[in-house]
């Protein structure tokens, strides 16, 4: 058995199966994305949290600068958006949707939110969306924070929060700047794109209250070439062995009973390398069923497992191997 192998799951509180899995002694953590709630609903679902006794520790994701559909204009010909962040790019480019499976192309950029496309991607586009752009040209302008993710961090103070992510993060101001918010709180700072990694090889040094996260999915769809996703993982938990792997874990189980075998080599190669702080993503936690088998795979791979260093306890002949 590893003892120091932790899970931890993104969940809602107002998620019919919140309270089984908030008190689910195998889980470390339970993330609360923020994208997922609009306005005065945040209150009423940091009540529901709040009314949980004894619950898996909670930690409170913050957006920063990831990009994301602050409005859908109607348009019967072009897709057109408004962002949530000011940008600048050369166009026209590329901008991927749906986790970089839906493209399209962006033609115009009007006031820095202001993007129209040449048509459209294939699958129609919602408020609350996020999305990537490559370009080397591209950036982010602007405040770090958004005056919605501004008070967001309020109301999750208020109610006794002290555990959270920052997404997007790509240098020590965007830390120190986060700290200004939320004290000597615990951060998770989640890196997503390849900025993100030069700040890990270059910048990052080791603090109290502070950690990585290798967040996969975003760094997969943001990096360079997929084949660079190893090199990646292994630069993080490099400079911090106390760093988090999260999203596109067990991905299998949203549709079947049993994991796929790349799933449980995954699992072990992540451990051998260093990670013991894992997530599952939202799309996994989204219904109780894919959850509760997820949760199952891994906590029978964390009481099995042995690792490389260890001797086998067992000897197996074929026919008792078979018999497993």
């Amino acid at each position: 058995m590893i003892e120091d192998l932790e899970l931890s799951v993104t969940l809602w509180p107002s998620f019919p199966h919140f309270q089984r899995f908030a008190r689910d002694g195998r889980l470390s953590a339970i993330r609360l994305n923020s994208a997922m709630v609009k306005g005065g609903a945040l209150v009423e679902e940091l009540e529901k949290a709040k009314a949980i006794p004894d619950s898996v520790p909670l930690y409170f994701d913050i957006k920063g600068r990831q990009l994301r559909v602050k409005e859908v204009i109607p348009n019967a010909q072009n897709l057109e958006l408004i962002l949530n962040h000011p940008i600048s790019v050369e166009t026209p480019v590329v901008v991927l949707f749906k986790e970089a499976k839906d493209p399209a192309l962006l033609e115009t950029v009007a006031d820095g939110t202001h993007l129209t496309f040449r048509g459209g991607p294939h699958y129609a586009v919602y408020e609350g969306e996020s999305l990537h752009i490559r370009h080397p040209s591209f950036q982010v302008l602007g405040s770090l924070f958004t005056e919605q993710e501004k008070e967001k961090i309020a109301r999750a103070k208020e109610y006794g929060l002290t555990h959270f992510f920052l997404s997007y993060v790509e240098s020590q101001r965007d830390i120190d700047e986060f700290r200004e918010y939320v004290g000597d709180g615990e951060i998770v700072a989640k890196i997503e794109n390849q900025r993100g990694l030069e700040y890990v090889a270059q910048e990052f040094t080791p603090k109290e209250n502070l950690s990585l996260m290798a967040a996969r999915g975003d760094l997969y769809v943001e990096i360079d070439k997929p084949h660079q996703i190893p090199r990646a993982l292994r630069l993080i938990i490099e400079k911090d062995p106390t760093a988090w792997v999260g999203s596109r874990l067990l991905l299998s189980l949203v549709e079947n009973s049993v994991p796929d075998c790349a799933d449980i080599l995954e699992l072990s190669w992540l451990y051998d390398i260093g990670y013991k702080k894992m997530m599952l993503c939202d799309g996994l936690c989204l219904k109780e069923e894919p959850l509760a088998r997820a949760v199952n795979v891994f906590d029978a791979f964390r009481r099995d497992y042995e690792t490389p260093e260890e001797k086998p306890t067992r000897k197996f002949s074929l026919l008792n191997f078979l018999r497993i």
